[in-house]
């Protein structure tokens, strides 16, 4: 079974090659991102493990299908970068559904705690010999209304934490489960009510095409003045035009973006020595109440270990001919 990795870094190669050890695949590492221009590099190979920001569209898949390509393994949770409604009948694609929650939940409150106490506006203040606290205040945690929009695994963890911060948790999800809401001790309400009432907002839900541009202008007139909006889900669930209108009018007194929109073409890359040519992305990064990390939510060691594993044995399921168990997407017949 020949494999080849499309976007990837040097923690990605070190961790997939030490856990194929249990398996004996033969693996392709490429730095190139999956698109029409490289997809041809993916002949001669059976699967192909692509990434968030690797784009599986129609011209893609048909490359792939062409190439002789049988599976296609996202070494991620979303799929919202994957045409499914084309690649059905077509490619069997599988998935990472969750990795490590805590990560997630964890790199949220860090993003928090960080924004509402100016860690990092005092971290760089002290290192120049600054060591004033104008401009440094912050609020207690304690009393205030936390609003998740997502209920899965990594917003149960969230809300735990935030919990232990004495913190009033609510949460929108369009299934909800009642029974894990009385058990860590929230309630569901509905996205209206996640406005109006948060001090908080915390964006822990997929990328659909009734999540899109959910925190939008209107949106968030409904808001308090000065909420935090915090999104470690998906770019597009924020409408960036927006929300840079809204921290202007001071509408929204902080945000964190672990991911955005156009992230592709900049994220997990150095450009240090160069100019961010995306102006909005450059307006956001311009706001000493935006903080902004590179899709960084997900990065630790036992992630990596996860995603590597379930990768993997969900590539081994396939060869043994079993159920695929995190199958996004079947090809009607037999492989």
């Amino acid at each position: 079974m020949k494999i080849i990795f499309y976007d990837t870094k040097p923690y990605d190669r070190e961790s997939f090659a030490q856990h194929n050890q249990e398996f004996g695949f033969k693996l392709k590492f490429l730095k190139d991102k999956l698109t029409s221009e490289s997809v041809d590099l993916a002949r001669g190979y059976d699967v192909v493990c692509a990434f968030v920001n690797d784009t599986l569209d129609r011209e893609v898949i048909d490359g792939l299908v062409e190439a002789g390509v049988k599976l296609v393994a996202l070494r991620c949770a979303g799929y919202n970068n994957v045409d499914l409604s084309y690649a059905k009948d077509k490619l069997r694609i599988v998935r990472v559904p969750a990795y490590s929650p805590h990560s997630v939940a964890e790199h949220t409150v860090a993003l928090i705690l960080t924004l509402n106490r100016k860690i990092h506006k005092a971290y760089l203040r002290t290192r120049d010999g600054n060591f004033s606290l104008d401009g440094l205040q912050g609020f207690d945690l304690y009393n205030k209304t936390a609003g998740i929009v997502g209920a899965g695994k990594i917003a149960q963890v969230l809300m735990k934490i935030l919990k232990g911060f004495g913190m009033r948790v609510i949460a929108y999800d369009p299934y909800p489960n009642y029974d894990v809401a009385r058990e860590i001790g929230f309630e569901f309400v509905d996205l209206d009510t996640i406005y109006r009432e948060s001090d908080i907002i915390s964006l822990n839900c997929p990328l659909t095409a009734e999540t899109k541009y959910m925190i939008n202008e209107d949106s968030m007139k409904l808001m308090k003045d000065g909420v935090m909006i915090v999104n470690t889900g998906r770019g597009a669930l924020v409408d960036s035009i927006d929300l840079i209108e809204a921290l202007k009018d001071k509408k929204v007194g902080a945000a964190a973006l672990d991911v955005y929109e156009e992230e592709g073409d900049y994220f997990f890359e150095d450009f240090s020595a160069d100019i961010v040519e995306d102006d909005i992305l450059a307006r956001l990064l311009s706001f000493n109440n935006v903080l902004i990390t590179s899709h960084q939510a997900f990065f630790t060691r036992e992630a990596l270990e996860a995603i590597a594993m379930v990768t993997l044995e969900n590539i081994a399921e396939y060869v043994r001919g079993d159920k695929l168990t995190n199958e996004v997407c079947s090809r009607c017949g037999n492989k």
